[in-house]
């Protein structure tokens, strides 16, 4: 149980578990940051007009970026192609 909770996800991905907690915890001070930015965009529309979407496309492009340094990551990862289904 512990492997599976703790150890898979970040070796399929070429990385330690400290290696993982750290860039996920970077992405979730991103993602949170963005957050806020929205919460103040929804109150006055004026402010933060794109601080959203720039982050969420700036942290997609680092994922995918990362990907493509290592290939062997598993294919259920990778960026879905344009033509499959979002469901």
């Amino acid at each position: 149980m512990l492997e599976s909770w703790f150890l898979a996800h970040p070796r399929k991905l070429g990385e330690s578990y400290f290696a993982h907690q750290r860039a996920a915890l970077m992405f979730s001070l991103h993602l949170f940051a963005a957050a806020l930015a929205c919460l103040v965009h929804a109150l006055v529309p004026a402010l933060f007009e794109t601080t959203a979407s720039r982050a969420i496309a700036s942290l997609h492009a680092r994922m995918v970026a990362n990907r493509r340094k290592n290939p062997d990551v598993d294919t259920a990862l990778r960026p879905m192609d344009s033509n499959q289904a979002v469901l």
